[in-house]
């Protein structure tokens, strides 16, 4: 996971200054109002909605925005629109298995996009349950280093649950139980450890390694990907060296 992992942090950081903020804006906003449409709009009980608020906050979605998406999601203004949530489980370049999560109120549509972009850059659907298998979900919390010791976020997390915690780079990745993700959240909270995001994932238990041609190729397939407004999003069980992430920059 932890090529992954890097890689997706990285872009993650690029993508809140660059050209795609208002897709990335579009699909936190989707989160918040499918949590508060299913989980209710009060964040202190309802912890999914809690966390998605806190990552649309952390990207600096206006917070006009993410009021109005809790209210259309618990019903209390109009416009809200059906989310269906839809996996399809696909191969990439060099056997890559991927799993696509769409948030969609179109499902041909989502179907469409999905298998276009698969098919015109290497890829292709799978049926179901020939890929789902490869993963389990995890509950995930990014913890940026500033300041923070891998000894601290341990410290923090041992008790309420978490499982491992992985040094990526510019952060820490803690991975626990889905249950346990509000406590591993909350007791990083009270040591006044700040996280950058909290949520549920979906983790390969194998993975491909890649060199720089095959990297390259799956970086692109997924961009392409999380470039369809129905996709929320791209699990995938590759891992890349430091160095050839280095090389593909």
């Amino acid at each position: 996971m932890s090529g992954h992992s890097k890689w997706a942090t990285t872009k993650h950081k690029k993508a809140v200054i660059d050209a795609k903020r208002g897709k990335m804006f579009a699909k936190l906003i989707k989160n918040v109002e499918v949590a508060a449409r299913t989980g209710g709009g009060d964040p202190a009980g309802n912890p999914t909605l809690y966390d998605a608020i806190q990552k649309a906050k952390k990207n600096s979605v206006p917070n006009d925005n993410i009021d109005r998406a809790v209210k259309r999601g618990s019903g209390l203004e109009a416009g809200g629109a059906d989310w269906q949530t839809i996996m399809y489980e696909g191969y990439g370049p060099s056997g890559v298995a991927m799993l696509i999560e769409c948030l969609t109120d179109n499902r041909n549509r989502a179907a469409t996009e999905v298998r276009t972009a698969l098919t015109r850059n290497g890829g292709s659907l799978a049926d179901a349950g020939s890929v789902s298998y490869m993963f389990s979900r995890k509950g995930v919390v990014i913890v940026p280093k500033a300041g923070t010791t891998e000894d601290d976020v341990m410290m923090a997390v041992l008790d309420a649950g978490a499982e491992e915690v992985n040094d990526l780079g510019e952060a820490f990745e803690v991975v626990c139980e889905p249950t346990d993700l509000i406590a591993v959240r909350t007791a990083l909270q009270d040591a006044g450890v700040e996280y950058e995001s909290a949520e549920s994932s979906l983790i390969p238990s194998v993975n491909v390694p890649l060199d720089e041609d095959g990297a390259r190729k799956i970086f692109k397939l997924i961009d392409v990907l999380e470039d369809c407004d129905d996709v929320q999003n791209v699990y995938a069980n590759f891992d890349v060296s430091d160095e050839v992430m280095e090389a593909v920059g």
